[in-house]
């Protein structure tokens, strides 16, 4: 048997993972037209690039950071060039909010429980009224108690927050004279020897 515990939180996984659609970290490949995850890279001169990488929401920033490194050396290399600094880099959180009906209580109701609910009211009113043939002056109250089985509506809901990561960059590619004279240069061999896709989504702990 389940506690009321389990039970309880079945629904909440459920719908957690039809709003979010079960997705798993973006992969390492090109963004093509229409999508909205994946690296791009563009020509600004001859030896500078804009290279960018965006992730989905359970793409963690270390990683969409590290697809960004390894596509500038990848550039970097596809351009005759080993070595390369950054220019500028930065890395966006873009944050969105998401509703879902909250689940409640499967043993004593909320939104898709079945249970007992029972309520109580009161309420009082007063009106003066004028129309075409007169006016009149009224005054009310009353109560009122009631119980039973159902599926009763719950409007609370739940709030999700997804953020995913952009991480973009202008490089420099460099000729061995300038990559000697440069303190922050890096060896495109180097960076592509150690970042592969696998050991950028799951470093080492």
């Amino acid at each position: 048997m389940f506690s009321r515990q389990a039970l309880r939180t079945i629904p909440l996984t459920i719908g957690a993972c039809l709003l979010m659609g079960c997705m798993t970290p973006s992969p390492y490949a090109p963004r093509l037209q229409g999508q909205q995850t994946g690296y791009t890279d563009l020509s600004l001169t001859q030896n500078r690039y804009r290279v960018t990488f965006t992730g989905n929401s359970a793409t963690p920033r270390e990683t969409v950071e590290g697809y960004l490194l390894l596509r500038a050396a990848e550039v970097t290399r596809a351009a005759g060039y080993n070595s390369f600094v950054f220019d500028t880099r930065n890395t966006d959180a873009n944050t969105t909010y998401s509703t879902t009906p909250g689940f409640g209580d499967p043993f004593y109701g909320g939104y898709g429980g079945y249970g007992r609910r029972s309520g109580f009211s009161f309420g009082t009113g007063f009106g003066i009224g004028t129309g075409g043939y007169g006016r009149g002056l009224g005054y009310g109250s009353g109560f009122g108690f009631g119980s039973g089985f159902g599926f009763p509506y719950d409007p609370n809901v739940d709030i999700v927050t997804r953020t995913n990561y952009e991480a973009y960059a202008e490089i420099v590619l460099l000729t061995p004279e300038q990559a000697a004279k440069e303190t922050r240069a890096l060896k495109a061999s180097d960076v592509i020897s150690h970042l592969t896709p696998g050991a950028v989504s799951n470093p080492a702990t």
